[in-house]
């Protein structure tokens, strides 16, 4: 069925990683010993240590143009332009080496896909073993690749829309000076996704996972002359490593629970043959797996660095929220389903962290006004309904969700970056408006995918999400059923009022810009198609039974994951659930629409984004709310309270043992041990004279001593 390694199709992004990556490197050091003799010859009368420090203090606004630039959102093209020649090797590079993987994922996909649906015995997985990685005792962990249902799965699409994201980035990011650098990151970032995919044991998805935590540190901290945007690289860095501890003692868990690291122990657990030789339980593994998920997949309480890592490039949000580093989480879970099913109170765990994570991240993006912080908490919430279906026991039901909100959140994010693009780098959509007709395409793209993932009927959201909620109410988790309905709506209202602020009425930024906003280049405007019209038609994989269609995709996942755990439910009540959903969701977009008019907004042409008033009714809403709508805004003081309740008692803590502990106890001791040595050496420096006869006489008393000693003893 193959003809080529299933290793290939990780090492040709990690090729392209040590190609750019190489290329930046001796690029930029040429560029910095040009500079520093520029300045040595500008300043002959400078020491060389000095002048080529002062040089990067004079020069750094020149290297960095997007540090220059006074907003808060990272944005910013530098003054300095590559020379096209490297810029074309860094594009050929950066996106040839991860659409050569996509076709050589494809190729191996294609023909895998076909002989899993047509005959389920061969769906059995692929296992291509490199070499012996560990080996201690009865411990052995292979280098080896997997190609299950799964796997296949997430190969497609992350591939896909990776290949795009690259693609894209050619044209947004061509006027930076890092870009080699970005495209090596961004080619590192997809080798350490892959890798995570297609292990065949937990220790080496576990690189890949830290791989990726590595690589999206880097790219959202791209802008590191920027205090916030290296602060966030930080925090999203720091608060992985709470979840990746809980990922690694629950590898170790595994190992005790099944004696194995790798996935065969799926199949143990599907068999209940638990052959591990410690006292462990299985509820506690799964918590542990599920925390290392919650931090990947930004669940609560984790969830806290994703929407900060807008700091990073626009393409660097579409990644990691669409495709790759968030969807690691869900994969696990999905992954170990048959260990989850072991253990009941686990799921019902995962359901509600997912199903309060779905509502209360839809909230705070009803109030948010930077339009990347709105799809950020969008992607939280989306999050939350795929950890929700997988608690139910629809694990092929999420899978299928992180499929299709891989394409419109891709689309949604680059539409974003191409609505910055067009207005150099505004990000605020209360200053926005009125961009239908400038900015064509990317309203087009942005309209459709802000439809599917509102879930409206026939686009992709409305299988995928629906398929969830039914999921929840046939198996009579009411609750949960009302909780994911709501935030259905709220998604929809919140996505169209991003909608109609940024592409209604009349522009709302200065006369200046509104001259300047322009359509963005084919290299960002192509993927956008692309991915718009997958959101249109990839849920008609997923097309139910009740719709005259046979699940295609359930069904091929299945031998992975199982079948849905799910009750079946008559068609008619199908109906109804279909049709309700739909109801809340129009409801949402109608609220949205009337409320976000753009024809009666309040405002000055160029004022102060807090000025503006986009929608009167609104405006008027929140105001009745009194309290309750800036702390929302506020995305509910979490920062704050984290601020308070953690971070300070950690920094007193940390101030006591440095000015109480470290400063005065153990610097004490230590200098209370030099100045014993020092006044020894003042007591012990008057018998050092230099004078003969005070030696004689000291050696003869010397002598006495010894002799009456002897006497006495």
């Amino acid at each position: 069925m193959m003809d080529y390694p299933l290793w290939l199709i990780p090492a040709l992004p990690l090729l392209g990683f040590l190609l750019n990556g190489t290329a930046s490197l001796i690029y930029g050091s040429l560029q910095a010993a040009r500079r520093s003799e520029a300045y040595r010859k500008e300043h002959p009368e400078s020491e060389h240590g000095n002048g080529h420090g002062n040089g990067h203090g004079n020069h750094a606004p020149e290297s960095h143009g997007h540090g220059s630039h006074g907003d808060d959102h990272g944005h910013g093209h530098a003054g300095f332009l590559l020379p096209y020649g490297l810029r074309l090797f860094h594009g050929i590079v950066g996106v040839g080496t991860v659409g050569l993987s996509c076709v050589l994922a494809f190729g191996v996909l294609i023909p895998y896909a076909k002989a899993a649906l047509s005959a389920p015995e061969a769906a059995a997985p692929v296992v291509e073993t490199l070499y012996r990685w560990i080996s201690i005792g009865s411990f052995a962990i292979d280098i080896a690749f997997r190609l299950d249902t799964l796997s296949a799965v997430m190969l497609s699409f992350v591939t896909f829309v990776g290949t795009l994201i690259h693609l894209y980035s050619v044209g947004y990011m061509q006027s930076e000076e890092g870009y080699g650098r970005f495209f090596a990151y961004l080619n590192l970032f997809m080798f350490s996704m892959l890798i995570l995919i297609t292990a065949n044991n937990l220790p080496m998805l576990f690189i890949g996972w830290e791989g990726v935590g590595l690589c999206s540190y880097l790219l959202i901290g791209y802008y590191y002359d920027k205090d916030f945007a290296a602060a966030a690289g930080k925090k999203a860095f720091v608060v992985n490593r709470i979840g990746d501890l809980a990922m690694i003692l629950g590898i170790f868990g595994v190992f005790a629970l099944f004696g194995t690291a790798d996935f065969s122990f799926v199949e143990m657990a599907r068999n209940q043959a638990l052959n591990g030789q410690a006292n462990i339980s299985v509820y506690l593994v799964c918590l542990l797996l599920f925390g290392g998920a919650c931090g990947k997949s930004a669940q609560v309480p984790l969830y806290v660095w994703l929407p900060d890592a807008m700091a990073g490039p626009t393409p660097v949000s579409a990644l990691i929220h669409a495709a790759t580093m968030v969807t690691a989480g869900v994969y696990l879970v999905a992954r170990c389903s048959a260990l989850y099913l072991l253990a009941p109170d686990a799921m019902t765990l995962v359901a509600w962290v997912g199903a309060g994570t779905a509502i209360f991240a839809a909230t705070i993006g009803l109030a948010q006004n930077d339009i990347k912080k709105v799809l950020a908490y969008s992607t939280v919430s989306q999050l939350g309904y795929m950890f929700l279906a997988c608690g139910v026991g629809a694990f092929a039901m999420g899978i299928f969700h992180v499929y299709t909100h891989a394409f419109f959140k891709a689309c949604l994010f680059l539409g974003s970056g191409s609505v910055i693009h067009a207005l150099h780098h505004e990000q605020d959509i209360r200053r926005m408006g009125g961009l239908k007709g400038k900015i064509p395409a990317t309203h087009m793209t942005m309209l459709v995918s802000a439809l599917a993932i509102a879930g409206i009927f026939p686009l992709a959201g409305f299988f995928s999400k629906d398929q969830i909620l039914g999921a929840a109410f046939a198996n009579g988790n009411y609750v949960l059923f009302a909780v994911g309905l709501v935030t259905a709506g709220m998604t929809a209202f919140y996505m169209f009022r991003l909608y109609r602020m940024t592409f209604s009425g009349d522009y709302r930024g200065s006369k200046e810009s509104e001259t300047h906003i322009h359509e963005s280049p084919l290299t960002m405007t192509l993927p956008l198609w692309i991915l718009a019209t997958l959101s249109a038609v990839a849920g008609f994989l997923g097309l139910p039974e009740a719709l005259h269609g046979t699940n295609v995709f359930i069904r091929f996942l299945e031998p992975s994951v199982g079948k849905p755990a799910v009750h079946h439910v008559s068609h008619a009540t199908e109906y109804g659930l279909m049709l309700g959903s739909l109801v809340v969701a129009i409801g949402g977009i109608l609220l949205a629409w009337r409320w976000y008019t753009g024809k009666n907004a309040e405002f000055t042409p160029g004022a102060a984004a807090e000025e503006i008033i986009p929608s009167p009714a609104a405006h008027a809403f929140f105001t009745k709310t009194g309290k309750l709508g800036p702390i929302v805004a506020n995305k509910w003081n979490v920062d704050e309270g984290i601020d308070a309740l953690i971070l300070n008692p950690f920094r007193k803590i940390g101030n006591f043992l440095w000015r109480g502990f470290d400063a005065l106890f153990i610097d004490g001791l230590v200098n209370a041990s030099a100045f014993m040595v020092e006044l020894t050496g003042d007591l012990t420096r008057f018998f050092t004279t230099g004078n003969v006869r005070n030696y004689a006489l000291t050696f003869t008393l010397g002598v006495l001593g010894l002799a009456v000693y002897i006497w006495l003893r």
